[in-house]
């Protein structure tokens, strides 16, 4: 490493801490101004509350991270244009390609060791931070009702419950259907009741007044029932509850399992999929800024670190903005997943590949 990537690099790295710890204070410190009537009224004590904001700081440093390497990028660069060291750089032979290497590799770096970062260690701070909100504060309580609920049980059966409730283990308009191998093309039997509850003493589920039809070449044979016991239904009413998992607690392995289980059960996934390309496009997203960001900060600028921190701002602000309304779309289903996790990467990294060609090298 030349004595140039040094000094650059050295002057990257202090800005970057420098700005992820006040991004996180700032942070925190509204945050926690937001709830400090929660926390009081709820009687939360203070190593509980040191607990959530170190279970917070995880999510904080996912999201701070494109700002803070973009404001490093922004101000390493307009100090270096400040001092007419860019100038005498330039009239050695530098060109803005061989000034952003040694910046771009570490901010690569940086995005590599996020995507493993944002994939494990925040959904399990996550995971921590709201059962700390759901104990001690009632929020992101999940209520006992649930609704729509699809189930593959084996390969061979789905099982659909109009409306389930978990307090009382009760549900209502349900439905077993058994195919005839693990392709789940072919309906072999299925079952049809009004009431469908759990037994915790047997530990079995059970449905009343419904019909049980068997499907064959032949035809199909209908019979009637008053209660029927299930003894080979492996889920339980805490199976039934995990299908609403938020992304945010589930690690890439889980989700990815979260999503198969839900095809298989036949439900819209295209929310998780999003989610689930989102956890690995979010990371790069410091790698785009900064290419997007620098050649601003190439030239000499008026206004110096106010001027930094603004564009720093604007470039995160419009990016974000950017990519929450393609997640509506891909949400909706309009847009592929895949695409709608990465479009707006797609479009500043061509608009900063663009803005490089502009700059005066």
């Amino acid at each position: 490493m030349k004595i140039f990537d040094r000094y650059i690099l050295k002057q990257f790295i202090i800005t970057t801490i420098f700005g992820l710890i006040t991004f996180m204070a700032i942070f925190v410190i509204i945050d926690l101004m937001e709830n400090l009537d929660d926390f009081l009224d709820n009687n939360v004590a203070n190593p509980i509350i040191l607990q959530y904001y170190l279970a917070f700081l995880p999510e904080i440093i996912k999201l701070m991270t494109p700002v803070a390497v973009l404001l490093a990028s922004l101000f390493t660069t307009g100090k270096l244009a400040a001092n007419n060291e860019l100038t005498a750089m330039k009239a050695g032979g530098l060109s803005i390609y061989r000034y952003m290497l040694p910046i771009m590799s570490l901010v690569l770096i940086i995005s590599v060791a996020s995507v493993y970062f944002n994939g494990w260690i925040v959904p399990y701070a996550n995971q921590h931070k709201f059962s700390i909100e759901r104990r001690y504060l009632n929020k992101n309580l999940e209520s006992s009702a649930r609704t729509n609920i699809y189930l593959q049980d084996g390969k061979k059966k789905i099982v659909y419950i109009a409306f389930f409730d978990r307090n009382s283990g009760n549900g209502t308009r349900a439905s077993i259907q058994e195919f005839t191998d693990s392709t789940l093309h072919s309906i072999y039997q299925r079952w049809d009741g009004l009431q469908f509850s759990w037994d915790s003493t047997k530990q079995k589920w059970t449905m009343r007044i419904g019909e049980h039809r068997i499907l064959n070449p032949n035809g199909e044979q209908l019979e009637r029932f008053d209660e029927i016991t299930f003894s080979d239904l492996t889920f339980a009413p805490t199976d039934i509850v995990k299908k609403v998992e938020k992304p945010e607690e589930m690690n890439y392995t889980e989700l990815h399992n979260f999503i198969i289980r839900q095809q298989s059960s036949g439900n819209d996934v295209a929310r998780w999929m999003v989610d689930y390309h989102n956890k690995v496009a979010f990371p790069f997203a410091s790698v785009i800024v900064v290419l997007f960001g620098i050649p601003f900060s190439f030239g000499k600028r008026k206004g110096g670190v106010a001027i930094q921190v603004g564009i720093s701002a604007a470039v995160v602000f419009i990016y974000m903005v950017f990519m929450k309304i393609s997640n509506v779309f891909g949400y909706n289903g309009d847009l592929n997943p895949l695409l709608t996790a990465w479009l707006a990467n797609i479009i500043f990294f061509t608009a900063g590949v663009v803005n490089i060609f502009r700059v005066n090298k």
